[in-house]
């Protein structure tokens, strides 16, 4: 078999452990140097592939490759740049398949959520349309765990494990001080439509009292009455009140608490603040001294306190996309099969990406608890091995020590494209 070239880029919000699936698809791609010359990156994510500037991954030392698998945040760049339908922009992905054309580029490794796994089902098959010979596998990423197929998403399990941590931690400060101080504690999370995460602060207590005394998920309509009314009820009876509140969480005709008004480059609406306003809720209805907390960045970026589960996983995708475009399989996303619960026991499996694009996984029904406040033991049996383990970074000076790469560019060959 012919030698060719593979581009691999990341999108959209980054997570804890997205280098670790680069990481994967890189030393992946070198054990295939029969098949695979050399790694290109798009520097700043699809956008580097649309503007040919790309990234030579080879130019990197091996050391830096391994070392992406501790490193946060995206080590290449990524964006939130949404390749619309092919009809009305049919010049961008055309420019794409010039650009691989140009750069001997067959394989194609995209790493991102569920817009990213749409766009690269619709460059494959534009791909075949232009009769170009391109292998698109898609690398599954999102913190939101909404991606459907896989068991869970490479991201998810650093997330929610950072957040049941955080929760617990918070929960304890607000206990010792409430008798004489703050009576309510807001914790806001990521999570627009589906709410694994603020599920997954429900770890942090598992009996009579434990906090959070509220979980707000996305999927059960924002009732400020019956919410109050357990703000108070926890007060009372525990001396404080602990609440995990997504960032989605909405009203019954679906508008959202937090609503900025503002949409994103993929046209999601814009969100946050959802915990300052629930917080001027208590303040307004109970009159009760409160503090918020909004996780933001910090959620999503705490390599320090990464899953060794997740970090294991997405290293092993990263691996498997490699694998499966060497396979011949086109159009296709590694996915991630628990085969066992106890001991919790999981494998990766091709999933077609025409039954991932354009889908969300939300929070099944059985999940949530009947009062709508809470998780029940099922879903802490799902949550709870996704956070199993530890695996840090290792340190120097007393901070975390990430990988600095080159990023050497690739000259380029062709005329620029305007965006």
């Amino acid at each position: 078999m012919a030698q060719h070239n593979a581009f691999y880029a990341q999108s959209g919000g980054v997570t804890a452990v997205i280098n670790a699936s680069a990481c994967g698809v890189i030393e992946a791609c070198k054990r295939h140097s029969d098949r695979i010359g050399k790694v290109y990156a798009g520097h700043n994510g699809i956008i580097g592939a649309l503007t040919e500037d790309l990234i030579d991954v080879s130019q990197e030392s091996d050391e830096t490759i391994t070392a992406l698998r501790h490193t946060p945040g995206g080590a290449f760049g990524s964006c939130r740049y949404k390749l619309k339908d092919i009809e009305s922009h049919r010049a961008q992905y055309e420019r794409l398949i010039e650009v691989f054309r140009a750069h001997d580029i067959r394989y194609f490794f995209y790493n991102g959520g569920g817009d990213s796994a749409d766009t690269c089902l619709k460059v494959s098959q534009l791909s075949e349309k232009l009769g170009y010979p391109l292998t698109a596998i898609h690398v599954p990423k999102t913190v939101d765990n909404d991606l459907p197929i896989t068991d869970n998403s490479p991201g998810f399990g650093s997330v929610a494990k950072y957040i049941a941590t955080s929760t617990l931690e918070a929960s304890l400060d607000i206990a010792s001080m409430c008798a004489t101080s703050t009576k309510v504690f807001v914790l806001e999370v990521m999570g627009r439509h589906a709410g694994w995460i603020a599920a997954a602060g429900a770890l942090a207590g598992n009996g009579e009292g434990e906090p959070p005394h509220l979980v707000i998920f996305p999927e059960v309509a924002f009732d400020r009455a019956r919410v109050m009314a357990r703000v108070e009820e926890a007060v009372q009876k525990y001396g404080y009140c602990v609440i995990v509140v997504s960032e989605g969480a909405r009203y019954e005709d679906g508008t959202f608490l937090a609503d900025s008004g503002n949409t994103d480059a993929f046209g999601h609406r814009q969100l946050g603040g959802v915990a300052p306003t629930l917080a001027g809720m208590v303040k307004q209805d109970l009159g009760y001294k409160y503090h918020w907390a909004v996780a933001d960045y910090l959620q999503r970026a705490a390599r320090h306190l990464a899953s060794k589960t997740d970090v294991e996983q997405a290293y092993a995708v990263g691996q498997k996309a490699v694998e499966l475009a060497i396979e011949g399989k086109n159009s296709m996303m590694p996915a991630i099969k628990r085969v066992s619960e106890t001991p919790y026991e999981w494998r990766i499996e091709a999933a077609p990406l025409a039954e991932v694009a354009n889908r969300e996984k939300f929070m099944p029904a059985e999940y949530i608890r009947e009062d709508g406040f809470g998780i029940t033991e099922a879903c802490r049996q799902y949550l709870s091995p996704l956070i199993q383990g530890e695996d840090y970074p290792p340190y120097e000076n007393g901070l975390p020590k990430v990988a600095r790469l080159k990023l050497a560019k690739v000259e380029r060959k062709l005329k620029e494209f305007k965006l």
